[in-house]
């Protein structure tokens, strides 16, 4: 019995002494350099470059919607959404109805996602009705799109008014603000 006391203390004392070691020539060893250096290129044609509003322009956007609304009255909310459709910011307006908020932001993913005003594509309804029933998008009179030489980059949408033309009156003055 002695000797199998013995005999496990010393290979345990030998594997401690063996982790010990290991653990300590890691620890003061330099971190090894990578093998290759990741460099990007940025005249490859794999990546592309966009341009995107800041959150701070996105909010000037939706400030100067809400205002142009409150000027005549209206209450309303307004949506900002960048070129993929994520909402950047959304604002509701004193009074609007608690539709309005989703609907802004329905309208401008729809404005975002075809380059267009909300307005003009209720008209391509009648030649393609079936378009209405896209997740996520709302055809009705509201949203603008943000553009950058002619390219999509983000959409406002305003909903609360009571026509979608003065929701899209609101939606273009805030397109209008980030032209100054």
């Amino acid at each position: 019995m002695k000797k199998k006391l013995w005999i496990g203390a010393a290979t345990a004392a030998v594997v401690a002494a063996g982790t010990f070691g290991a653990v300590s020539a890691n620890a003061s060893a330099p971190a090894a350099a990578p093998a290759v250096a990741m460099k990007a290129d940025v005249a490859n044609d794999n990546l592309v470059q966009s341009t995107h509003l800041t959150i701070e322009a996105a909010t000037e956007a939706a400030q100067a919607a809400l205002d142009a609304a409150k000027a005549e009255n209206q209450r309303v909310s307004v949506a900002v959404v960048d070129r993929n459709g994520n909402t950047l910011v959304t604002l509701r307006g004193d009074g609007a109805g608690p539709q309005s908020y989703e609907s802004a932001e329905k309208k401008a993913y729809t404005a975002v996602s075809w380059n267009a005003p909300t307005s003009e594509l209720v008209k391509r309804l009648e030649n393609a009705p079936n378009l209405r029933d896209i997740p996520g998008t709302l055809f009705l009179g509201g949203g603008a799109p943000v553009q950058v030489k002619g390219a999509p980059i983000a959409g406002i949408g305003v909903a609360g008014a009571p026509s979608g033309d003065l929701d899209e009156k609101f939606a273009r003055a805030g397109v209008a603000a980030l032209d100054k």
